[in-house]
């Protein structure tokens, strides 16, 4: 075993190992935070599901904006110093959320944190692609998702024990971690980007960065694909927004034993994550998508129908199969898509993917939960999967041929 570890280790570039830690300490302050902020807002300021929906769902769609404009300072200026911005940043806007207490305020630091806090998203994204090399990313990819799954297990349970007690201890918690973060690759991150590219957008205009754009958006098999994303994503995130609040008001159901479902899915991943990256990447990523959205589909239509607390837990179980399936494969299919000297604003419409859905699901949600009978939300997730899945496999037989997209069977 000891031999398997370090020849792991020594498969990836050193660098990877720095990102992948610092990822490990900066995500449980971001797993302490993200899955109770629809529980802290509805708590603290006494309103439903669907004003918490409209917060959440603000702060994503100013989060595109912040998205699209980091994409294109990522290729004209490089990866360093939209990362470390956007650290800086985080650490700022976890204190002014634990400190806001008038629900106005929120408003208005929802747009601010959403634009400023995404701009560095396409830099990490692109970052990543520099780094692994290209029989590498889809293992790479998936090590970064166990070193996550590590801090969530950390995260998940320790947020939802603090959650019991004190939700501003949440936003402390988490801006410190980020400021770690921030001074650990600010000594230790180079510059990533290829040099002959970093050379060339020096020479080229803002506008024009920005106008090229236009580029990403022709690409018609990678808008497509970014659709179907959006689709399965569009439910994924439910699972941490509507999630919590379904089982606490519908089922009773306290946010600490959410908390430990999540962790016990962040054990899965550490278990299984690893082998399976290994498994799925000989076989064509659209079909990998195809069969992970599938798990989706079943996990989510789940919560719909069962009660019981083990029950629940195992439809997030199912739920995060499809999570290891997925999720390395689509920044894998990203990064095939992008050319090298465009990857900042090819990720920042990956980018969309995640956005549009955090836009407009929570409060879509919210209108559900509030209004109509609660399990109907659920029943309609399951038929976006359904509908994605079915669009990832026309993608497997429109695009699945080209080279590009041929599985690695490199061991």
């Amino acid at each position: 075993m000891l031999n398997s570890i370090k020849k792991t280790y020594n498969g990836f570039p050193s660098l990877f190992w720095v990102v992948a830690f610092t990822l490990f300490i900066d995500s449980i302050g971001s797993t302490l935070l993200f899955p109770f902020f629809a529980l802290y807002i509805t708590q603290k300021f006494g309103v439903g599901m669907t004003q918490a929906g409209i917060l959440i769902g603000m702060s994503s769609l100013a989060g595109i904006i912040g998205s699209t404009i980091g994409g294109a300072l990522t290729d004209r200026f490089g990866r360093r110093r939209l990362i470390l911005f956007g650290l800086i940043f985080s650490a700022v806007s976890s204190l002014s959320f634990g400190l806001a207490n008038d629900i106005n305020l929120l408003y208005f630091l929802v747009i601010l944190v959403g634009l400023l806090s995404r701009i560095a998203a396409p830099a990490q994204d692109a970052m990543m692609a520099d780094i692994l090399p290209e029989n590498k990313r889809q293992e790479g990819f998936g090590i970064t998702r166990v070193v996550f799954n590590f801090s969530w297990i950390i995260g998940t349970a320790l947020g939802g024990l603090l959650a019991e007690k004190s939700f501003f201890a949440l936003f402390v918690t988490d801006a410190i971690l980020s400021s770690l973060v921030a001074f650990i690759l600010y000594v230790k991150l180079p510059e990533t980007q290829p040099a002959h590219h970093k050379e060339e957008k020096t020479n080229e205009s803002l506008r024009k960065t920005f106008a090229d754009y236009r580029i990403v958006l022709r690409d018609a098999g990678y808008i497509s694909f970014t659709m179907a994303g959006i689709l399965s994503l569009l439910v994924y995130q439910q699972q941490y927004s509507s999630l919590p609040v379904f089982l606490r008001d519908i089922h009773g159901i306290a946010p600490n034993i959410y908390g430990v479902m999540l962790s016990i899915t962040g054990l899965e991943v550490v278990l299984l994550q690893f082998w399976i990256s290994r498994k799925i990447r000989k076989f064509n990523p659209f079909l990998t998508m195809t069969v992970g959205v599938l798990f989706f589909m079943v996990g989510f239509s789940m919560i719909g129908i069962i009660r019981a607390i083990p029950l629940f837990l195992t439809a997030v179980i199912i739920i995060t199969i499809g999570e290891m399936i997925i999720f390395p494969t689509n920044r894998v299919i990203a990064t095939a898509f992008a050319p090298e000297d465009m990857r900042g604003r090819y990720m920042a419409i990956y980018d969309l993917g995640w956005t549009l859905p955090a836009t407009f699901g929570p409060a879509a949600a919210g209108l559900i939960l509030d209004h109509y009978d609660p399990r109907l939300l659920w029943y309609i997730g399951g038929v976006f999967c359904a509908l994605s899945a079915f669009w990832y496999y026309l993608l497997h037989l429109k695009l699945g041929a080209e080279p590009r997209f041929q599985p690695s069977n490199d061991e």
